[in-house]
């Protein structure tokens, strides 16, 4: 490895040209015109050089990378949607190996299963599954990539319902550390299945994956949308909340947060940039109840906003698509909340008064009802319970900024830190050291490091949340 400049490193002795000729999918390196576009993340706080990025045609060309970089000890990194908080799908002399030209879906209505290729986004698997009236849990973001959701837990607007992602997969084609393809199901290497249905990235190269499906609203049409409150409003709003959520019919679910009304329609032009406390709601039962049902949510306090209707559940799930493009500087910091506490409620007013830009925003997902009934020792998501994963992301597109939103994030974790159960989400995780990896795996972490001792013993894949080998 020779380092011509303090961002870029050729390797001159490493044969990727022979790399390049036995993949059906593209090589880019740093000499070529879409090595820049290929290397950028969604967080565009982060800027790394890798050596090569591979975008794999199919899992041959997976394998063949994964040989190939151990054969020359270098590290691989793995990427999917590239929407991770760390940005841990790409890095500094690594091979990294790019999902994104792996966009397949196919859904069986029959079946109610749909089986999604390793670079889909969940948009991609939206488009497919709401055009048949089907809906698999997922998150609140479309362009998140399926496989860093999936593969870390999956909490979204159906996790009430119909429980998390991981509670819904049901197969997954891998590629192993040794280039052998294998299947993993219930029947086949369980141990493995049940380790990535929560243990990330860590024990292979996911190149499909076949999830359940759930039919939902009317053919796919659903009841949601914002409700939003001035943030004056926050504190009995968010008593109202903690109390109310549990007890709704699971059809209908709902995250919390605090944000700056967004400056665009359909929101009105005279509430542009104003901090609130809002609610965005979800209905998936049969939409003649719809009105009935949410009458206690739309109609609660005095909001500034109430823009619940019907819409297409895709459309619910790319609503905030538009206003969080690729490239924004993000700064993440998490936490699981057994209860939404008087002090955090004291905490969450303050950080909104402080709000540090229009994009910067704190979030509270629920993980409640039929996640809360899957056993904790079924999957490697070791967090479940009748509380909420929350998220406090500084957020902008200026880089000049980025210290700003760092530092306010960096705050107001600090402040609602021990009002947390000390647990965090994984896929909601920056670089924050060996000790909150251990807390986002929880109970789970002393048995994903056997299973990792088992299929990746030499921790081939180690750029993630990483679960180091039992005995290593």
């Amino acid at each position: 490895m020779n380092t011509t400049s303090s961002q870029q490193t050729t390797f001159a002795d490493v044969p990727f040209d022979t790399l390049a000729t036995s993949l059906r999918g593209a090589l880019i390196r740093s000499q070529d015109a879409e090595y820049d576009g290929a290397r950028a993340v969604y967080n565009g706080m982060v800027d790394r050089y890798p050596a090569a990025i591979a975008r794999c045609a199919d899992a041959d060309d997976v394998a063949s990378c994964i040989r190939f970089g151990r054969e020359h000890g270098i590290d691989l990194a793995v990427r999917g949607g590239g929407h991770g908080a760390a940005g841990l799908s790409v890095a500094d002399d690594a091979l990294v190996i790019d999902l994104s030209a792996m966009r397949g879906v196919t859904v069986d209505p029959t079946r109610h299963e749909v089986v999604v290729d390793g670079g889909c986004t969940w948009g991609d698997v939206d488009r497919v599954t709401v055009a048949a009236g089907m809906a698999t849990p997922s998150g609140f973001i479309a362009s998140t990539g399926v496989g860093g959701l999936a593969l870390g837990g999956g909490v979204g607007y159906l996790t009430r319902r119909f429980g998390l992602t991981v509670d819904n997969l049901l197969a997954a084609d891998v590629v192993l550390a040794d280039g052998r393809k294998v299947v993993a199901d219930a029947e086949s290497h369980p141990a493995l299945f049940w380790a990535l249905r929560g243990g990330s990235g860590n024990f292979g190269v996911v190149t499909s994956f076949r999830f359940s499906c759930h039919e939902i609203g009317d053919n796919g049409v659903v009841f949601g949308g914002p409700v939003l409150y001035d943030e004056a409003d926050l504190p009995e709003v968010m008593r109202w909340y903690r109390e109310v959520l549990p007890g709704l019919p699971e059809e209908l679910n709902g995250w919390i947060g605090i944000m700056a009304i967004p400056p665009a329609p359909p929101f009105p032009e005279e509430l542009w940039g104003r901090h609130a406390c809002g609610i965005v709601w979800c209905y998936t039962g049969p939409l003649d109840r719809a009105e009935e049902v949410t009458a206690p949510v739309r109609e609660f306090g005095t909001p500034l906003v109430v823009g619940m209707q019907q819409m297409p559940f895709d459309v619910l799930q790319s609503a905030f698509d538009g206003l969080y493009p690729a490239g924004l500087q993000w700064y993440w910091r998490a936490d699981f909340f057994d209860e939404i506490t008087d002090e955090a409620i004291r905490v969450h007013q303050k950080y909104l008064a402080a709000l540090p830009t229009g994009h910067s925003s704190m979030h509270l997902y629920p993980i409640g009802g039929a996640a809360a009934r899957v056993p904790e020792s079924e999957t490697a998501f070791a967090h479940r319970g009748e509380g909420w994963t929350g998220t406090i992301v500084g957020v902008d597109p200026d880089p000049a900024n980025a210290q700003r939103i760092t530092e306010w994030t960096k705050a107001y974790w600090e402040e609602l830190h021990p009002t947390g159960s000390g647990a965090v989400y994984v896929n909601f995780l920056m670089e924050e050291g060996r000790d909150r990896v251990r807390d986002a795996y929880g109970s789970s972490y002393e048995r994903l490091a056997r299973i990792k001792a088992e299929y990746d013993p030499e921790n081939v894949f180690h750029l993630n949340q990483n679960i180091r080998p039992a005995g290593s």
